[in-house]
């Protein structure tokens, strides 16, 4: 008779309860592992009997089928081989038939030590929504397992720990980790170290307020890429939940570490630009969250941002307006978030000085043209916020008074923040920059004055649909900072003159 211990597979960060069915029967000494697995699975078998030989217990010389239960789902990855020899020990009765109370995972090595795998953290949360109370997991996993509530984590360093705790040979209690966003810490940037450029800080502040994109043009050593780094240390914290959808992208890439389970602070992912496509979006064989996704509820920073190939640009396209990237492979189908703010930087021309009153421009208009066409017109439209970082003058480079901190700065986003997620509480959306085009409907109403200044700037700089929606967002989010409820005139003004730098380049 067939027995059954439970395990998780995973799709995308979301993940699938998968039940290893063991078998043994008479017949020539024979191990198949069915149900649609790839290789590193059917490699477990080898990993399973030498990891049962080597703890102690006998490796039947019988016909053993394993079944990974539903066989119409692919199933990757080494976190099968513990629940794999889980099952063959059930079947031997070594182990209790309380098994099938816990969900297990957990790759063997050769001498039957339990080593760590990625994506323990969805997985055991789809074990807890499946109702199993208990979880079996490797040591090294044990404090990102703990980041679920509501369910028992019980780690092993060895198969020997795990027959232990399911036949209850040992009183060991379920492990605890109390992990806290509270003791978050920010890199030493600050706001106060830029100098000058208070237009460029406080449109930076708006789309940090508003969650929108931005980007920043203008001639070599103005600050562009200074000021881009800086923007981690003035967006809110994460949120309880936004911390456990990043962690989840980050457990599913493998990039958790056991002291530090929780991913605390916004992400600031920096591509260079030789990076693919693939790597920007997501893919590979296994179907792999890319730069967007690990950027999720966080900036993605592209530097220089002409120089990276056109066509892995456009790529970006889908994921800006949906939010979400859809990986398709042949066997598997992968859904990640990617609701994140693109924040780049670019020279207006190759030279670097078309437009400035420092140095005269050496390029000629065609390869200006050529130099700015590397970013698409639909892709630069779909930037909310477009900014010229002019070149600054000594005195302000040498004025010794202090700019504003980003505690200060972040305090007011903060604020901002905290009135939009109010406004949109059970809408699905956190920020102004999401809102949908009924939303916007709804929320950004404008006075009659303040919609005549609206209709003529779209008809004097032929802004697109998505211009005029983006310039709504904007002024809502300007609103929202200075805690106004209805969008003045002034605010429309404001998000209009971050929307006219296509107007200034040769197109």
């Amino acid at each position: 008779m067939a027995v059954t211990v439970y395990t998780c597979g995973l799709n995308g960060i979301n993940a699938n309860i998968v039940n290893i069915e063991a078998d043994i029967s008479n017949g020539l000494p024979s191990y198949d592992v069915v149900g649609l697995a790839d290789t590193s699975v059917k490699e477990s078998k080898e990993r399973v009997r030498s990891g049962l030989k080597n703890s102690g217990f006998t490796f039947p010389t019988r016909k053993i089928t394993i079944n990974l239960a539903p066989a119409s789902i692919k199933k990757e990855g080494t976190h099968y081989d513990l629940p794999m020899a889980v099952a063959l020990l059930k079947i031997m009765g070594a182990v209790d038939s309380c098994a099938s109370d816990f969900a297990v995972f957990g790759e063997l090595s050769l001498n039957g030590d339990v080593r760590g795998v990625s994506g323990i953290l969805p997985m055991t949360d789809r074990a807890r929504e499946a109702g199993f109370k208990k979880v079996i997991v490797p040591d090294e996993n044990k404090n990102e397992a703990s980041l679920v509530p509501n369910i028992e984590v019980y780690p092993v360093k060895n198969l020997n720990d795990a027959v232990n705790i399911i036949n209850k040979e040992t009183q060991i209690l379920p492990y605890e980790f109390e992990e806290s966003l509270n003791d978050t810490s920010y890199e030493k940037l600050d706001f106060a170290d830029v100098a000058g450029q208070e237009s460029a800080k406080r449109a930076i502040e708006v789309a940090c307020s508003g969650g929108h994109s931005c980007i920043m043009s203008g001639p070599p050593g103005g600050g562009k890429t200074m000021l881009s780094k800086r923007i981690p240390s003035i967006l809110p914290p994460l949120s309880y939940e936004e911390a456990m959808e990043v962690t989840k992208i980050y457990s599913v890439s493998g990039l958790i570490t056991p002291q530090n389970p929780l991913i605390k602070n916004r992400p600031f992912r920096t591509v260079h630009h030789t990076a693919s496509s693939v790597s920007l979006v997501g893919g590979g064989s296994k179907a792999m969250p890319g730069e967007v996704s690990l950027a999720h509820n966080g900036v993605l920073f592209l530097d220089e941002i002409p120089e990276f190939k056109r066509a892995t640009l456009e790529v970006l396209r889908q994921p800006l307006e949906d939010k979400k990237v859809t990986v398709t492979r042949v066997s598997r189908t992968a859904v990640y978030p990617c609701n994140f703010m693109i924040v780049a930087a670019m020279n207006p021309c190759p030279c670097g000085y078309f437009g400035s009153d420092v140095k005269p421009c050496t390029c000629s208009n065609e390869e200006i043209r050529r130099y700015q066409r590397k970013i698409s017109g639909p892709l630069f439209d779909r930037i909310d916020i477009q900014i010229e970082i002019p070149a600054l003058k000594y005195n302000q480079l040498s004025d010794s008074n202090k700019a504003e901190s980003s505690d200060i700065i972040r305090k007011r986003v903060t604020q901002a923040r905290e009135i939009q997620e109010k406004r949109y509480k059970g809408s699905g959306i956190r920020t102004n920059a999401e809102l949908t085009s009924p939303m916007i409907k709804e929320y950004c109403k404008l006075s009659n004055e303040a919609n005549t200044v609206l209709r003529r700037a779209f008809d004097n700089l032929g802004l697109s649909a998505r211009g005029y929606t983006k310039i709504l967002k904007l002024a809502r989010t300007i609103a929202d900072m200075e805690k106004s409820e209805n969008i003045e005139v002034y605010h429309i003004a404001e998000a209009i003159s971050y929307r006219d730098m296509t107007t200034k380049y040769i197109r």
